[in-house]
Parts: C-alpha cells; structure tokens; sequence
C-alpha cells in the first residue's frame, strides 16, 4: 500500500464516522427540517468522495478493493457541483444504509 493511501483511506473512514454519529437517532423529518446537519452530512460525504478519489490516482491497486469507488466520487461529484439539485431524500438514504458497510469496507483495508 502506498504511505498516502494510508492517510486518504484515514480520511474517508474518519468523515464516514462523522456521518454515522450525525445521523444517529435522528429520523428522516429532523434531517430534512435541519439545514446545519443536512450541511455537515454532506460536506462530510464531500470529504469521503474526495479522499477516495484521491486514492484512485495515487494507489490503484487499493482503491479497485473498494467496490462502489465511482459511485462514491460521483457522489461527491454531484454534492459539490449540483449543490441546487441535491436530493435530500437521497443523502439521508445513502448516510442510513451505505455508510456504515463502506466504514467496515475502508476499516478492512487499514487493518490490511
């Protein structure tokens, strides 16, 4: 593993934390009604698309052991620069039920 692939993987899975703890005991209403945590999950999931992006240019070889790699830059793709179409509904999906199987994905390959 490259020594910045560390550090990027780092990034992604800290941000990915982040996410989970916001989103944690809250329902879909407190999310939508809330403008500061739909804002912190998304600049979140701005840092884990980023960092992975990242390591797609700097270890190959890691990054093809994360399944979803492209979906989850062009997530973040869409999060930075659809920002006046982003569907709510989508990011709290994705925080709920994706988050937590990529954090145990990156949290493999750091062990490794």
């Amino acid at each position: 593993m490259h020594p910045d692939a560390r550090a990027l993987l780092w990034d992604a899975r800290s941000a990915l934390a982040l996410v989970l703890e916001f989103v944690d005991r809250r329902s879909w209403e407190i999310y939508q009604s809330d403008p500061m945590l739909r804002s912190a999950v998304e600049r979140q999931f701005q840092i884990v698309g980023d960092a992975l992006n990242r390591l797609s240019r700097v270890d190959p070889e890691t990054a093809a052991g994360i399944p979803d790699l492209p979906r989850v830059v062009a997530f973040r793709n869409v999060l930075v620069h659809g920002y006046a179409v982003i569907d709510d509904e989508l990011v709290w999906e994705v925080a709920i039920t994706r988050a937590a199987p990529l954090s145990r994905m990156l949290d493999r390959l750091l062990a490794s």
